[in-house]
């Protein structure tokens, strides 16, 4: 099994939703987050003063998937939240050892 996490643009989420329903992925979860990369945030100007917004609004997505389907969700996630711009966001995958549902004890890849 493998986890998969996505860091993606607010606006890419419904694409990259659509985009892992239609792949075969159903589990996932989904947090608003706020961070930065390379672009490092902005400047914006309210009511005459200048603020500094390093901390963007993002959306990071989580899953686990079997191992056959992870090349499948990368691949779904890629094509769906690539504006070609700096901040399009990243993708981390991690190994998982043991998954197990908590309702009936189920473990491993059918516990998903």
């Amino acid at each position: 099994m493998q986890k998969i996490e996505a860091i993606i643009q607010p606006s890419k989420l419904d694409a990259v939703k659509d985009a892992l329903l239609e792949a075969g992925i159903e589990g996932m979860t989904i947090l608003e987050a706020r961070g930065h990369g390379r672009q490092k945030g902005h400047t914006e100007f309210y009511r005459g003063r200048e603020y500094t917004v390093d901390l963007l609004p993002k959306i990071k997505i989580e899953m686990v998937v079997r191992d056959d389907l992870a090349e499948k969700a990368i691949q779904a996630i890629l094509s769906s939240a690539r504006t070609g711009k700096i901040g399009d966001g990243k993708i981390f995958v991690s190994k998982i050892d043991e998954a197990i549902r908590i309702r009936n004890d189920e473990r491993g890849a059918s516990a998903l």
